[in-house]
């Protein structure tokens, strides 16, 4: 594989899943780790991603307050918009962190009356400009990797919750794998996070379909809804239906 080719699959990855771990390039591409060290420290003075121990993020994974690089952002929106009728006045609703979670929250009512726990800053930050939402930052360890608080003392905490939804994006969606992750903390957080609320929402771009990593989070039949940009209709999505998942 040439160089850029190499650095374009490593670019499409990173855009896609927003963070990306060295020893997963390594499989992935099948090259050397020096090799991707050196492609990742090329790309981090071209400015295209920020290079961190074990692997580099996404340029739009670093804050709210800047989306103009976020990646698949119309696609985002479409599937942030399709997950607002999930959420009721009066509802109790757990989010992770993510792009996806951050474009369904600018696009919330401002009438909605609400609370909302998560574990993101970057999440709480948007909900604070929501008057009548009640907006719950769980505290912990801060992972510079996910933006999110994770650890201990953020599990104790997601223990004592019982939502009504949880929102939830996701790095890879498999019919068969389910949920699955590369980072062991967060897969924590999030098996945490679903057995914490009654029903549980994925929102995940449809390039992510039929993906999975080495860590899982859950089966499919841990998930209520699945919402995509896609027509609920599509083909694509006809293995998900099997695992009566509500396709929206």
């Amino acid at each position: 594989m040439l160089k850029k080719e190499r650095q374009d699959a490593i670019m499409r990855l990173i855009n896609l899943h927003n963070r990306v771990l060295t020893s997963d390039l390594v499989h992935l591409l099948n090259v050397s780790e020096d090799t991707v060290r050196r492609d990742l420290q090329e790309m981090a003075s071209e400015n295209l991603l920020y290079k961190v121990h074990g692997g580099a993020l996404s340029k739009s994974y670093q804050s709210s307050f800047d989306d103009s690089t976020v990646y698949a952002k119309d696609t985002k929106i479409a599937i942030a918009k399709k997950a607002l009728p999930l959420i009721k006045d009066g509802s109790v609703v757990l989010t992770g962190g993510g792009t996806t979670i951050i474009e369904m929250v600018k696009q919330l009512p401002q009438h909605l009356e609400a609370t909302f726990f998560t574990i993101s800053p970057l999440v709480a930050v948007e909900l604070a400009k929501f008057s009548r939402i009640e907006v719950i930052l769980i505290g912990g360890l801060f992972s510079k990797n996910s933006q999110v608080t994770y650890g201990g003392h953020v599990i104790n905490q997601l223990n004592d919750i019982k939502a009504d939804l949880c929102l939830l994006g996701t790095s890879a969606l498999h019919p068969v794998n389910g949920l699955t992750d590369t980072d062991w903390e967060i897969n924590q957080l999030k098996k945490t996070m679903l057995n914490s609320s009654r029903k549980a929402a994925v929102l995940c771009i449809s390039e992510k379909l039929d993906t999975s990593f080495r860590l899982r989070v859950s089966s499919l039949e841990s998930i209520q809804y699945l919402i995509t940009e896609l027509d609920a209709n599509d083909p694509r999505l006809n293995p998900y239906r099997s695992k009566d998942l509500e396709i929206i």
